[in-house]
């Protein structure tokens, strides 16, 4: 199978939240309601709210007739409709399918589409700033009967994803980290010196801001979670909470504002971004070698 690549335009939930947030002014501005655009492509309230959202892929023909009701004349219809094509296209993500399930694919269109990505982290290092050995360990250990072939699958799916980071307009990563992730051994001590290193590799990134929670500074936040947002202001944050056999997504403010708490705290408790390069250069220097 050939190799998947990210095509750097953020993905197509990146391009369906675009598309969704421009059919939602178009609507708002011709003081049309959701149920009577519903109606006009034989559909529901709630159908337009999930399009506007970006949460399910266009019909082009539900486009068009959105963009009829709406008056939008060229070039902007045709430009529209381009885009909902680009946004149905297969994401590089998806021929990933075999080894990961339907649940977390949904989190790799969230992250791509995301500008800020917070995550707290009590176990392991991030998924985006792990290193191909790191991550090893870590599969192997989450999934014991795995074939190998199905081990280094997954570890290529994550280097693609941590391409975000680099990409052209990246998101913002804040990471904060339990002492534990870095005085947990994974891998053995060159994998965890490698990974470290890594660590103060990203730190310097301008996109990224790594926080360490000392464990004199404070219990864990608790299990880990991520909390990502968007560019479009309308767009709800979204709260991502994996589980052993799925994940959980939360966008409804009284939920993401618990755990916005939960990370602000954690943000505080932890030792300053500007201390993180030489926390990490003590722990390298820590590990047995």
């Amino acid at each position: 199978m050939a190799s998947a690549q990210p095509d750097g335009s953020g993905g197509s939930t990146a391009l369906r939240i675009q598309l969704g947030a421009r059919l939602r002014r178009l609507r708002q501005a011709r003081g049309i309601s959701r149920e009577a655009a519903g109606y006009e492509i034989r559909g529901s309230e709630s159908k337009i709210s999930r399009m506007e959202l970006g949460r399910v892929p266009f019909k082009e023909r539900d486009v068009a007739d959105l963009l009829a009701l709406y008056g939008v004349g060229e070039p902007e219809r045709t430009a529209l409709l381009n885009l909902a094509r680009r946004a149905n296209a297969p994401a590089w993500w998806r021929q990933f399918g075999e080894v990961v399930p339907p649940w977390y694919l949904s989190y790799l269109g969230l992250e791509e589409a995301a500008s800020l990505i917070r995550a707290y982290e009590a176990h392991f290092v991030p998924g985006l700033l792990q290193t191909p050995d790191y991550a090893r360990a870590v599969l192997e250990r989450e999934h014991a009967a795995a074939p190998a072939a199905a081990i280094e699958r997954r570890i290529e799916l994550r280097r693609n994803r941590q391409r975000v980071l680099t990409r052209p307009d990246p998101p913002m990563l804040w990471a904060v980290l339990d002492e534990a992730v870095l005085r947990r051994e994974v891998g053995g001590p060159g994998v965890m010196r490698a990974q470290v290193r890594a660590l103060l590799a990203a730190a310097e990134l301008p996109n990224v801001r790594l926080q360490i929670v000392r464990f004199h500074q404070g219990g864990p936040a608790g299990f880990p979670f991520a909390i990502l947002r968007f560019a479009e202001p309308e767009l709800p944050d979204v709260v991502y909470v994996e589980q052993l056999t799925g994940a959980v997504y939360l966008d409804k403010p009284g939920d993401v504002e618990q755990y916005a708490i939960a990370m602000e705290r954690s943000c505080l408790e932890a030792e300053p971004p500007e201390r993180t390069p030489a926390i990490l250069d003590d722990m390298l220097h820590q590990i047995a070698r």
